[in-house]
This record gives C-alpha cells, structure tokens and sequence, in this order.
C-alpha cells in the first residue's frame, strides 16, 4: 500500500502555539503533537508547513496542491480575511481541508466568515489539534 502524502499548513501565530492565549489554544506545542500524529499514521507520510505571511502561504499551497493527496490548512487571522487564499484553494487539485483549534462559531462575529471554506472539502473547528487527526482521518478514510 502506497503511503499518502498529506501536508499540514498553519498560517500565522499558530507558531506560538503552547504558549498564546492557552486557555483558547492549549499549552501543546504543536510540533510535539506533529510528532504524536506521525506515530499515529505510519503510513502517512505528513509533512508540516507554518508561516505568519499571506504570501508564503499561497506560494505553499500552489508548491504542494497538485503532488499532495491532501493538505490540511489552519489559515489562522487570513481564514476570515482572505479573499486570495480561497482563490489558490481553488486554482490546486488537492483536497483541502480547513481546520481551527477553537470553535470559531463560538468565538467573535467576525470568526464566524470564512473566506477558504468554499473552496474547501470541508472544515472542522472546535476539537482542538485532534482536529487535525480527524482531518487526516477524513483524507485517507473518505466516506463518499
């Protein structure tokens, strides 16, 4: 059986996670979890991408979006504020899935836009990193 390909991408601050605005994000560094995650999946071959820039991420997602099998992207701030990140979802072949840490819905009205999520296979908030794990779940165990 080949391996998947998934590619994990968060946008910006989520490099502080652990130590931001813990009682909302947790106190989990995120590559400690990265780590978790792999050891779960041996036969997913997950590789992790994080930048504070709009820009790095869209060049991300145009680099990965047409070899990867699936890319999980926390856009983090750009989630409710970029219109150009829905637009390179869109322009990819690889299914996307968005992922947030918090419930987004419970959260501030402005958190409750989501420019990617159209051009997204679908989204998941609210579970914490294991949102990530059922994003990997979802890529390699579709239902449909």
């Amino acid at each position: 059986m080949e391996k998947k390909n998934i590619v994990i991408i968060n946008g910006p601050n989520l490099n502080l996670l652990g130590m931001r605005e813990t009682s909302i994000y947790g106190n989990a560094f995120f590559n400690d979890f990265l780590e978790k995650l792999k050891k779960h999946f041996p036969n997913v071959n997950i590789t992790y991408f994080q930048s504070n820039v709009e820009g790095e991420l869209i060049n991300k997602l145009h680099e990965v979006g047409f070899k990867a099998d699936g890319i999980i992207l926390n856009a983090g701030g750009y989630t409710h504020t970029s219109v150009a990140m829905g637009d390179a979802i869109l322009a990819i072949n690889a299914p996307v899935i968005e992922v947030h840490i918090s419930n987004v819905f419970a959260r501030e009205d402005f958190r409750h836009t989501s420019y990617i999520a159209p051009s997204c296979t679908g989204s998941i908030s609210g579970f914490g990193l294991d949102g990530y794990r059922l994003a990997i779940e979802s890529l390699i165990n579709p239902l449909h």
